[in-house]
């Protein structure tokens, strides 16, 4: 076990101990565990219609490059073999809540992400113990224990570096980042690995000649913030291993959106309006997983010059599923049709969110899942 730094150079602040939990598979887990026949198999949970989508994906499936969010009828393509099973949502947050409480008799900074992950600040906990990585090998026996699942874990100085070290040794394992070793280890990392940057922006990063955490190292504030603006001063934080940000218990989450940049910008709107769909299907899936609904839809079109539009239409009555969501979003952006330029990136946010479990009637707090 790697020995832990408990004081800053000042010797005055305690380094803060997060841990970021990480369920290994919990979707396709869960339904292994309920239905013996699945263990074993290459698994995914998700629709097996054409149109449909991986929610999540067994590690036997992932062995042949399935993964979730990928179409299905190209994960079958890539496994003839894939098991196909409907979701069951209030079978995994009653899953979700049994971890919750496990979470709980160690500290009340819990700052769940989905269902399935959450970081922990340990720093002061309720059992007084100093080793953040004999707290994480706890939690995950104890989870083990009680639901019959796997977990991974990181254990960090700051929330970014713990939840690149939760991917380190899945499944069924976790790793610790120091703070002696937080900076070199994000030297090395590709950035399309670093938590935070998605496959545009490493596109972009990699235009810029940035490859590694070393590379962006040798970028400075002022450049960061110039090509990708509010996002530049946390770039620049990580690339030395800094992570100011807090562990937020319950925090109130305002909406829940997906956006996507495409290869080449698109001009015609029936070819738009069928990007809209994977968009809908993904913020829809984040309502399902997290029992929320949602009163607003909004469409963001940011177009060739980089100059953006928004349109959005709120209901008296919650959007009903998925394919109310498409339809909504496609009639908004046929609002904007003909196009004033070419159109480089689509996104959708459900707002005025409401927890659908609220068995009072009233609307309830809004939940930020950190999505």
């Amino acid at each position: 076990m790697m020995t832990e730094i408990v004081m800053n150079d000042t010797n005055t602040n305690p380094v803060r101990k997060i841990i970021h939990v990480d369920m290994d598979a919990f979707y396709a887990s869960v339904e292994q565990r309920d239905n013996p026949e699945l263990r074993g198999k290459p698994l995914a949970v998700g629709g097996s219609a054409a149109r449909g989508v991986v929610a999540a994906a067994s590690y036997e499936a992932r062995a042949f490059g399935v993964h979730s969010a990928m179409p299905s009828i190209t994960a079958k393509r890539k496994c003839p073999d894939l098991i196909f099973v409907p979701p069951r949502f209030d079978v995994y947050r009653a899953v979700s809540q049994q971890i919750r409480e496990i979470f709980a008799e160690y500290t009340s900074m819990i700052e769940p992400l989905s269902l399935d992950e959450a970081y922990l600040d340990v720093t002061q906990n309720h059992k007084g113990m100093e080793i953040a990585t004999e707290i994480a090998l706890e939690i995950r026996t104890k989870i083990k224990q009680v639901t019959g699942l796997n977990a991974s874990a990181g254990i960090s100085y700051n929330k970014f570096l713990a939840k690149m070290a939760s991917d380190l040794n899945k499944p069924n394992g976790q790793a610790v980042i120091t703070p002696k070793n937080g900076p070199a280890f994000v030297e090395t990392l590709p950035v399309k690995k670093f938590h935070g940057v998605g496959p545009a922006t490493a596109e972009r990063m990699h235009k810029l000649g940035i490859e590694t955490g070393l590379d962006l190292k040798s970028k400075s504030l002022a450049f960061l913030q110039e090509h990708f603006g509010k996002a530049g001063p946390y770039f620049y934080g990580i690339a030395r291993g800094i992570d100011e940000r807090q562990v937020k218990p319950d925090r109130i989450r305002k909406s829940i959106g997906a956006e996507d940049t495409f290869a080449e910008d698109i001009d015609d709107l029936e070819l738009a309006t069928a990007e809209l769909r994977p968009l809908a299907q993904k913020v829809w899936r984040y309502c399902e997983t997290g029992g929320f609904s949602a009163k607003t839809v909004t469409v963001k079109i940011k177009y060739s010059d980089f100059t953006q539009a928004t349109r959005s239409r709120t209901s008296s009555l919650p959007v009903a599923d998925g394919g109310a969501v498409l339809e909504t979003a496609s009639a908004l952006l046929a609002t904007v049709h003909p196009f004033a330029r070419p159109i480089r990136l689509l996104g959708i946010t459900l707002s005025s969110l409401t927890n659908e479990e609220a068995d009072d009637g009233r609307s309830q707090p809004q939940l930020d899942l950190g999505i």
